[in-house]
């Protein structure tokens, strides 16, 4: 079963470990895919003649500083509960745009450095499933490099 909300789509959620049954899995929407999203930027960029300021260096300059735009949003909170719980309708769309920034910046980062960024998540995750396999590294936090035999 899914619902909207905020834009978001929700789907009833598989059991997780240590987590209540009956709690949404959270879904991102289809659209707009990342390429949509560097094409709009891009297209933004043009438009405003911005091209000459948005250097890589530059570009990871302005994600670190949306970064910690974000983390102002959790400072001094303690710690936050999966799906804000307490947080009014203010926080939530402040936090969705901070973290919208942060998306954007990413985004044009990578394609100014030319990374695929849906190709080099694939080879990330393969990689992480090497380095953390479920069954010696379940319910644990510890570094993959304690994990080697």
């Amino acid at each position: 079963m899914e619902a909207k909300h905020n834009g978001c789509v929700h789907e009833s959620a598989t059991p997780r470990a240590q987590h209540d049954d009956s709690a949404e899995r959270f879904r991102f929407s289809v659209d707009p895919s990342l390429e949509d999203i560097r094409r709009m930027q891009a297209d933004f960029t043009d438009e405003r003649d911005w091209n000459q300021f948005h250097q890589p260096r530059n570009l990871l300059l302005a994600l670190v500083g949306e970064v910690g735009e974000v983390s102002e949003l959790f400072q001094w909170r303690g710690e936050v509960a999966e799906g804000l719980p307490g947080w009014t309708e203010a926080e939530r769309e402040n936090l969705a745009h901070e973290l919208s920034d942060v998306l954007i910046y990413l985004v044009e980062l990578a394609e100014k450095c030319r990374v695929d960024l849906p190709q080099a998540v694939l080879r990330k995750m393969a990689l992480n499933r090497l380095k953390y396999p479920a069954s010696k590294v379940h319910g644990s936090a510890k570094k993959y490099t304690e994990y080697q035999d």
